[in-house]
């Protein structure tokens, strides 16, 4: 993209954040974010709510508080109903609603395949913003949502998932990340990203990299959604999670022989995943307390940051 210079653009594209900010005046900033994708699930109500409730996290893991949206539109209006459309935007809007944000319209184009989200407005104070390019050496990370939604999504579309999977795996993509800002800012973060169709990998390699710090993550702490570690095997396995581990490949190391199954949870693309926080070491067991106590139950510390070494990122056994 063309190089964009403005001394009240705080925030652009050069640490692959999860929004833009822009200052308006000393005490205000915007927080500008898009986000549209093709249904996840079969369920119209249920995927507009996903859409809505993943398009708003990238507002909250700025640390911002989201207040407009627009919806973004592609349908084949030609070969589907239209009340599959209605249904769709209405699981957005309920979300966009419990959320506290006002849709005032949108745009819509006819498209081969059905596509949905919204353009997202939020704002914050121009000093308190939260990047993923501010990780310090002894921070603890955090987790705050189970990983494995791309395996049971995957599973579902192929009528193979478990219905107590796929339940729980909606009801985590449907949550709002406002209850893990909130507790990032309580706790007195350095670093937040939320973790979306990069996986885990590929979005701590861009807090590593932004934050010039290496990351290391105990495979064995991950949070997985129930039932989906035994989808985590082909056919269920997404063309995303290849290029999520290729994305990382160099500045990756593997110590000793980790499990196959557990390895691809890391790379495994997530829809309205979590955050991923870098906290004070000795403020990271009340962030998770505090996160669990407002509803993040699978939220746990998954690793560490540390000085930069030879690589980005670092997986243990």
């Amino acid at each position: 993209m063309p190089k964009v210079t403005d001394p009240n653009l705080l925030v652009g594209t050069e640490t692959h954040d999860d929004a833009g900010v822009y200052r308006l005046t000393d005490e205000l900033a915007i927080v500008q974010t898009i986000d549209f994708f093709p249904p996840v699930v079969n369920d119209p109500f249920v995927y507009g709510q996903i859409a809505a409730a993943n398009s708003l996290s990238d507002v909250y893991a700025m640390g911002g508080v989201p207040k407009t949206a627009l919806n973004l539109v592609g349908y084949p209006d030609d070969k589907e109903s239209l009340d599959w459309l209605g249904e769709i935007m209405r699981g957005g809007a309920e979300r966009c609603q419990a959320a506290g944000v006002v849709v005032l319209g949108g745009h819509t184009v006819r498209d081969a395949e059905i596509k949905f989200g919204y353009a997202v407005t939020g704002i914050i104070h121009p000093r308190k913003i939260f990047t993923n390019a501010s990780a310090k050496p002894g921070d603890k990370l955090v987790l705050t949502k189970p990983l494995g939604t791309g395996f049971v999504t995957t599973a579902h579309k192929a009528g193979s998932c478990p219905d107590a999977t796929y339940q729980a795996a909606c009801a985590v993509m449907i949550q709002l990340n406002d209850i893990a800002r909130d507790a990032m800012i309580a706790a007195g973060a350095h670093a937040a990203t939320d973790i979306t169709g990069f996986g885990l990998a590929g979005h701590a390699f861009e807090m590593a990299e932004g934050s010039q710090t290496t990351l290391i993550f105990d495979l064995g702490r991950l949070p997985l959604l129930p039932g989906a570690r035994e989808l985590a095997h082909r056919p269920f396995l997404t063309r995303a999670s290849a290029t999520n581990a290729a994305y990382v490949s160099s500045g990756l190391k593997v110590d000793g022989k980790p499990d196959s199954a557990q390895l691809e949870f890391f790379y495994d693309a997530q829809t309205s995943g979590g955050l991923l926080i870098s906290v004070p070491a000795d403020r990271a067991e009340a962030l998770v307390i505090n996160l669990q106590e407002k509803g993040a139950f699978p939220a746990c510390v998954v690793g560490e940051v540390t000085e930069r070494r030879d690589t980005a990122l670092i997986i243990r056994e």
